[in-house]
Formats: C-alpha cells, structure tokens, sequence
C-alpha cells in the first residue's frame, strides 16, 4: 500500500509552499518524424527553453515497465528503501534534495548511468527489488540516450552546423556524465490544511547538464517559469517527452538557449512518477561557447570552464541559486 511507505509529513514546516498557478497549453510539441523538427526544436529553445516530443520512437512498454518497477521499489517499507541510503550522490534519497539544505515532498532515485561507475548505494537498491527492476532501468536509458542523441543532432542541423554530433558525441563518449533519476511525489492529504497553497515537492531549479528529457506519468505537478517570470503549470502527458536545454548548452550556444527554470509541486490525492535522463559531457570537458555558431566579433559571454568545475560548483549551492553567475564574464573582462 502507498501511504505506508509515503515519507511522513514532519519536515512540513522546512518544505516551502506557493500559490496556485494558471495551466499553460503553449509549451511547443515537436513530433519527431517531421520533416521540420531541426528548426522547430531551435524556435523552441530559443523562446521558451523546453518542449514537448511526440512521435519519439520508444514503445510504450519500455516506459510502462519502468514506471511499474519503479514504484514497486517506493512502494518498499521504508527500511528497506533506506538500505540504499543515504544518497552520495547516487542511491535512494528523502525529503532532503541535495548537501545544502533544499528539502520537498519527495523520495528519489539517483544513478550513474555509466555502469562502470556503478556506487555501492546503486547496486542495493536492485538488490532489494527483482532484477527486471534493473533491466528496465538499463532499457529505458538505452532507449532515451539515442532519442537524445537524434534531438542533439537535429539542433546541430537547425543551428546549421557542419558537425552534426557536435553535440551528441559528449553523450555517446563512454566517459560521459550522464545520470538517471527517479523521482516519487507520495499523495499528501495533508495539503488541505495549507489553505489554498502548493506544498513544493522538488523547489525552482535550472538543470546543469546539456539537456534533460522528462517523461511522468499523468499526475500534474510540473511548473515552468516563462521569461517574464510568471510561473505556469504544465499539463502532463504520460505518452511524450518534455525536453529541455540544461546550463551547459546555455553556455554553448552562448546565451541563444536559456535553460528553463522549473519546479514540480505535491498532489493531495494522487502520487506522481517521473524519470529524467540528463545528458552531460565527460568531466574534463570544457564547457565553451561553440565558435561555429559565434557571429563575427560576438562577444563570449562565459568564462571558460570544465564540466567538473562546474558540476562542482552547482554541488555546492542551493537548488534556487543562479549557478551560471560566477561563470558569467563581466564588462571588464
């Protein structure tokens, strides 16, 4: 049963709330097959950072699969699911998001999806499951990494650069660091008390990597903020792939795609699933403007850095927190 395993409700008071939002119906759907996805995809970057993608390719049953095992493993009493915690960054994880102090209405699962780099915390938490929980895991990411690689290079088409994997080859490189995250949203019936406010179950964010492809089920909760800061719900759609550009594409693209700041809100009633692949470049790579897509006598609005200071750097500040400011060039620079 569910509410058995739901994370109790006594950090409540450490979990911030929002107001209600309007539901936003103009989030660009793109649908793979068409013949102009490259400059759909771009437009849509450019305006709003995020899409949606229908007509993706992978079975229903892949992403069926993984969300039925999925909540077989939240549906574990607790103590068994903290077996594989607390999280270092990998493993199972509740309420607290990340080293800094950022908590939601949440439990997760965060992998590697490098096998080679497998944590200890990873490894248990297929051992507390069957092992089809690990074989579904490996064929969704399988499947969602070459649906992004064929997004990445449709961007590198539309953009109109020659190297159509000037993007895709970070993915592919066998030493890429990407991750695979699970997260879980247990019904909170206690949200009525709040009094017409939202309980915050993951708080307002930007994502680091490259891009990040989100898929949920139909439980709502995903908000994004447009760029004249109004915050709107988006509504859910079990069957697509909400994709959107991460810090490190921002930086790449030098500032024509802004990555999309976002939030995901509890639900009183129902529980919500959601699985995001983030694509990231191997550690040493150098995060940089790409100079085919720099105009002559564009100015480089980023410093020069690796993925690893980065990532480094976003680990070490708070989910809210403009990561992308002390890697912003200023006027004297």
């Amino acid at each position: 049963m569910v509410v058995a395993s739901q994370p109790a409700l006594n950090h409540s008071s450490l979990i911030k709330t929002c107001k209600p939002t309007s539901l936003f119906t103009g989030i660009p759907v793109v649908d793979l097959s068409d013949p102009e996805a490259k400059s759909l995809i771009v437009k849509a970057f450019e305006e709003f950072g995020i899409f949606k993608l229908v007509n993706h390719g992978i079975p229903m049953e892949v992403i069926t699969r993984l969300e039925v095992e999925s909540l077989r493993f939240f549906n574990l009493p607790q103590s068994d699911k903290d077996r594989a915690g607390p999280p270092d960054p990998f493993g199972y994880g509740s309420k607290r998001i990340g080293p800094n102090g950022d908590v939601g209405w949440i439990e997760y699962i965060l992998l590697n999806t490098n096998p080679d780099v497998m944590s200890h915390k990873s490894l248990s938490i297929f051992q507390q499951s069957p092992e089809i929980f690990h074989s579904a895991v490996n064929d969704y990411i399988s499947a969602v990494k070459k649906m992004t690689c064929e997004v990445l290079e449709l961007i590198a088409d539309g953009l109109g650069l020659e190297a159509r994997n000037i993007l895709s080859r970070f993915l592919r490189n066998e030493k890429s660091d990407s991750c695979f995250r699970l997260n879980h949203y247990p019904p909170c019936p206690e949200l009525q008390a709040l009094r017409g406010r939202n309980l915050i179950g993951f708080g307002e964010h930007t994502d680091p990597q490259i891009i990040s492809v989100l898929r949920s089920n139909n439980t709502s909760g995903l908000q994004i903020c447009l760029r004249d800061g109004t915050w709107v719900s988006v509504p859910p759609d079990r069957s697509s792939f909400f994709i959107n550009v991460g810090d490190s594409l921002q930086v790449m693209t030098n500032g024509r795609f802004k990555s999309v700041k976002h939030r995901v809100l509890a639900d009183n009633t129902n529980p919500r699933i959601s699985m995001i692949y983030f694509g990231g470049p191997p550690l040493n790579e150098k995060i940089v403007p790409l100079p085919s897509l720099m105009a002559e006598g564009e100015e480089n609005l980023y410093k020069e850095f690796t993925w690893w200071e980065y990532k480094k750097s976003a680990y070490k500040s708070r989910l809210g927190d403009y990561r992308l400011g002390p890697f912003e060039k200023t006027a004297s620079q």
